[in-house]
């Protein structure tokens, strides 16, 4: 082992970059479970600067491979893909470089980084959930949903939690890989601290999947795989119509208790169309509602504010739901709202505003709430809705401009995490794919390949009560901010 750590930090910053980035879908994450170990030794072994310096280096190689698929938008002309890509890059990588630099000062200060390394990194996942450049989406825990039992804890710990045993598991590894001498203690705490959560999950893996009496409803989803480019072309506007039409018949063929749709499903502002009368009639006849993704707008102080939304055909009046939480750069400029000017800016995004209310929807005698698209990367949105009484889910989403990349199969593998941390049932509309049923448990009950048309009925389990997480949220991560800040304290008055 001496081999890999006599190498030079340039070489271990790309070992590390290289394997944590390939633990991210479609690839299972089996690299995350020693990939930080040579990154490990230089946050031990280097200075701040040089750790800082060699951490963002491997954090580019490992974003590069994680998120390249951001420069693939199909929606926006090349400059301002490429400069999304590029900005989120930078930024990510920033927070493995600070996360190098306190580490390798605590380390050289009190020698502690070792056991710091979980709690800080814990720290930096969360804070990087925060503010309108928030992405959550790059947590470690969703290189482990294709090991189900690995990812259970989080209706308690949230996605973070996933996070701190992947670095205590690396941390060990490589204490051990450094000791030159047999430790059976230590061998025996590396088993325990691998094996503990595949106990521990597979028994409430099966918990969930056995469970008696459990409620759902049935729901028929439609994945019409269609060219978002030529969803608002005139010419295309009758053939799409046509094409709606058919599959939303078979959908409601299936007698369902819902039909949905996905977002941003047809040309029109559905709330002040004259198709609406066509839907509404629809579910006046069959007694079955239809949640359908729409743009929306409304005008305050004579300015028009635009929405992503989505209309609910309720058996007794609609509703809408507008999108809370926007990608940035795609369908919004952050900071907008509180700087006009930046309205101005063209990159080829769109200019919408975000919604003020996570709006549930009335479905007999339960309720339940739509994420829209990006939402489902971001656990305070479906906490939200849940706490707000939502029995079940449903995700609305085009992940058409990402083309058929990484980025489409990473966004599917972010619903398997909402649906464990609240313990609900979820079904996904996508426009071209990946749609499909979650159970609570995480198990996929059905999925449908991205590009093919289908229209499925899945049945949707509904929660019986509100989670750790879903009660309290990140208090987990929120400990671990806490333990990380006295060491910064205490960091600041050794200085002084």
């Amino acid at each position: 082992m001496n081999l890999l750590f006599n190498r030079s930090s340039f070489h271990l910053s790309i070992i590390s970059g290289i394997l944590i980035g390939f633990a991210y879908p479609p690839f299972p994450g089996i690299t995350a479970w020693f990939g930080f170990v040579p990154l490990i030794h230089i946050w031990l072994s280097e200075s701040p600067k040089e750790s800082a310096r060699w951490s963002f280096l491997s954090a580019v190689i490992a974003n590069t491979i994680s998120f390249y698929w951001i420069g693939l938008n199909s929606g926006a002309s090349l400059f301002p893909v490429l400069l999304s890509l590029i900005s989120c890059i930078i930024y990510l990588s920033s927070m493995w470089a600070l996360v190098g630099f306190f580490l390798s000062h605590l380390n050289k200060r009190f020698g502690n980084g070792l056991a710091m390394i979980p709690f800080v990194w814990v720290t930096f996942e969360w804070l990087r959930s925060f503010g309108p450049l928030g992405f959550p989406w790059a947590n470690l825990a969703i290189t482990q949903t294709k090991f189900l039992p690995l990812i259970q804890i989080i209706d308690t710990t949230g996605s973070e939690g996933v996070g701190f045993w992947i670095l205590l598991l690396n941390t060990l590894l490589y204490i051990f890989l450094r000791t030159n001498i047999f430790d059976k203690k230590l061998v025996i705490s590396l088993i325990l601290v691998f094996l503990i959560p595949w106990v521990f999950g597979t028994i409430r893996f099966q918990f969930f999947e056995t469970k008696h009496n459990i409620k759902s409803r049935t729901i028929s989803a439609i994945q019409p795989n269609v060219n978002p480019n030529q969803k608002w072309d005139v010419s295309y506007r009758d053939r799409l119509y046509t094409i709606m039409d058919s599959l939303n018949a078979e959908a409601y063929s299936f007698d369902p208790d819902l039909v949905l749709w996905p977002e941003a499903a047809l040309p029109a502002y559905m709330r002040v169309s004259t198709l609406r009368n066509k839907y509404e009639s629809l579910v006046k006849k069959t007694k079955i509602p239809l949640l359908m993704g729409t743009v929306d707008y409304e005008y305050k102080q004579n300015n028009r504010l635009s929405y992503n939304g989505a209309i609910y055909f309720g058996i007794n009046d609609n509703q809408m739901y507008h999108k809370m939480f926007l990608v940035p750069f795609a369908e919004y400029i952050p900071l907008s709202n509180n700087f006009k000017i930046l309205k101005k800016l063209n990159f080829g995004q769109a200019n919408f505003s975000p919604g003020k209310t996570f709006t549930t929807f009335p479905l007999d005698t339960i309720r339940f709430g739509n994420l829209i698209c990006y939402e489902s990367s971001h656990p305070f949105v479906a906490r939200n809705f849940i706490q707000n009484g939502a029995n079940f889910l449903t995700i609305e989403a085009n992940d058409a401009w990402l083309r058929n990349s990484s980025g489409v199969r990473q966004h599917f593998e972010l619903a398997v995490l909402r649906a464990i941390e609240q313990r609900v049932g979820i079904i996904r509309s996508a426009n071209t794919g990946i749609s499909g049923v979650i159970k609570p448990s995480g198990k996929t009950d059905h999925k449908v390949a991205f590009g093919a048309q289908e229209v499925f009925k899945g049945k949707v389990i509904l929660n019986d009560k509100i989670t750790f997480y879903g009660i309290y949220g990140s208090v987990f991560s929120q400990l671990c901010f806490i333990i990380t800040f006295m060491q910064f304290i205490w960091l600041i008055k050794r200085q002084n």
